[in-house]
């Protein structure tokens, strides 16, 4: 059997989900969890061949789960299952080692597939996706500049967000501006739009 963990934050999905895959014959849910921080411990616990992460939860994204899950155990293989098919985010899923990355809105048939093919060792990747991928390209925006940009969503003027990265209030601005001109971007409210929507913040 092939032993699996679902995190999704949404109760009503998850358990959706599980009811899916109980229907397979060689398929178990052996760990649910609504939260990106229970993974790595709920992981430890239960010993999943695969790992289903939603990117959008409490705790912990779901990219930084699978980065965190891969560290600590190896073997597990993680499939990334999202609403959101943000080239950007494919890109660091595939570069935090997961072996998938799959739409919600996909047949139930394709997830139990990409399950087995993921304990085979293959990726599993939606072809669009990865084309859209391609011509996107990596971001631009540093960690530091990724940080920054985070922060700007939350904090109001730019004293308050040099205030919150402990930064002076010069190197705010600095990296703000650094920012809105790698994306071409004439405010920062742009350059988080454009940021999110490539899936780079």
């Amino acid at each position: 059997m092939i032993r699996v963990l679902l995190a999704e934050d949404q109760a009503m999905v998850r358990g959706a989900i599980a009811s899916l895959l109980g229907l397979e014959h060689d398929i178990v849910v052996v760990a649910e969890v609504g939260r990106g921080d229970e993974v790595v411990g709920a992981a430890a616990t239960s010993r999943p061949d695969v790992a289903l992460l939603d990117i959008e939860m409490p705790g912990m994204t779901g990219l930084d789960a699978a980065a965190a899950l891969h560290s600590a155990l190896p073997d597990c293989k993680v499939v990334i299952l999202t609403t959101f098919g943000r080239p950007g985010y494919l890109r660091r899923a595939m570069a935090d080692g997961a072996a998938g990355f799959m739409l919600k809105d996909a047949p139930a048939s394709e997830l139990a597939a990409a399950i087995r093919r993921a304990v085979a060792g293959e990726r599993i990747v939606d072809p669009g996706l990865a084309a859209a991928a391609l011509s996107t390209g990596d971001s631009p925006l540093t960690p530091r500049e990724r940080e920054v940009l985070a922060a700007a969503r939350t904090e109001g003027t730019v004293a308050e967000l040099a205030s919150a990265l402990h930064l002076s209030h010069g190197t705010a601005r600095n990296h703000l501006s650094a920012i809105m001109r790698k994306l071409g971007a004439n405010s920062r409210i742009e350059a988080i739009r454009i940021a999110e929507e490539r899936g780079w913040l």
